[in-house]
């Protein structure tokens, strides 16, 4: 065996090297719009190299070959912003730098600031970034860069307030950036009291991993966007508890039976509390 290893330790170690990039890559297109364009561009190249292999096509496989580094330099333009993001998470990595103390103080203030958000009735919209980078919606808005707080929770999304149109998003427990324009949700919603806000909401949770908060602006109501789909009207409890859920925990264990608690009780309060329903 200490031969053996003795032999072969460099081949190892390019093994390593090699799942490790191609995970990295994984982690940086996953679910993105650009992990179609990888995968089809592999699976053509795949195919024809096989192909030409196979049936000993000279001519496909000199092509493939004459255009392989052309061909990179392509896929270096073409995913520049996920290649970008990508780098710069690696760099600011927070595997190290933030500790579970340090998230549940950010996931109170976070939760503090919309419930006085929806106590004021100020429409708000938070996109809080996770694995997927949120750079290319907060290049949309006004760069903020500060640590989140009930006071600028509540100036940023003031009525008379320039910025309050828009979203903000939240990344590494700072903000990035408000004013942010999301794409909007073209999923049809049965709920005609969610609006333009609450598609924003849903849009950019399509698009990325993102979780997004919305508070509404005629109801005060608070509502959870993850995975495209919406928890809406929480209590604050019932708020609180989810945001722990998701960022303090992995939140798969609970997430179908706290949903389907949630659609319940949503149910109840749409039917019997009047307070909730817009003038």
């Amino acid at each position: 065996m200490w031969e053996l290893l003795n032999k072969h330790w460099k081949m190892a170690i390019e093994i390593a090297v090699l799942w490790l990039l191609i995970y990295q890559i994984y982690r940086v297109f996953r679910a993105t719009r650009g992990i179609r364009i990888l995968v089809g561009l592999a699976v053509v190249v795949i195919a024809l190299t096989i192909t030409s292999q196979v049936l000993d096509l000279k001519v496909i496989e000199w092509i493939i070959k004459s255009a392989a580094t052309v061909l990179a330099f392509a896929l270096l333009i073409i995913f520049q912003p996920e290649l970008r993001n990508g780098l710069a998470r690696l760099g600011s990595s927070r595997l190290f730098s933030f500790t579970t103390t340090e998230q549940q103080a950010f996931l109170d203030t976070l939760a503090d600031s919309v419930v006085q958000l929806s106590k004021k009735r100020f429409g708000a919209l938070f996109a809080i970034e996770r694995s997927i980078s949120l750079e290319n919606y907060a290049e949309t808005g006004i760069p903020i860069e500060g640590e989140l707080s009930k006071e600028l929770a509540l100036t940023i999304f003031h009525p008379k307030t320039a910025l309050h149109d828009g979203g903000m998003t939240v990344a590494s427990e700072k903000v990035g950036a408000a004013g942010c324009v999301f794409p909007v949700s073209q999923k049809e919603i049965s709920d005609r009291s969610l609006g333009l806000r609450h598609r924003a909401g849903l849009g950019v949770t399509e698009e990325t991993d993102a979780v997004a908060i919305v508070v509404s602006e005629e109801t005060g109501s608070i509502s959870i966007c993850i995975d495209g789909k919406i928890e809406h009207r929480l209590s604050e409890e019932d708020f609180r508890k989810r945001l722990a859920d998701i960022f303090l925990s992995d939140g798969k264990n609970h997430e179908e039976t706290d949903h389907n608690e949630l659609d319940s009780k949503s149910s109840r309060l749409s039917a019997g509390d009047s307070s909730m329903v817009s003038d």
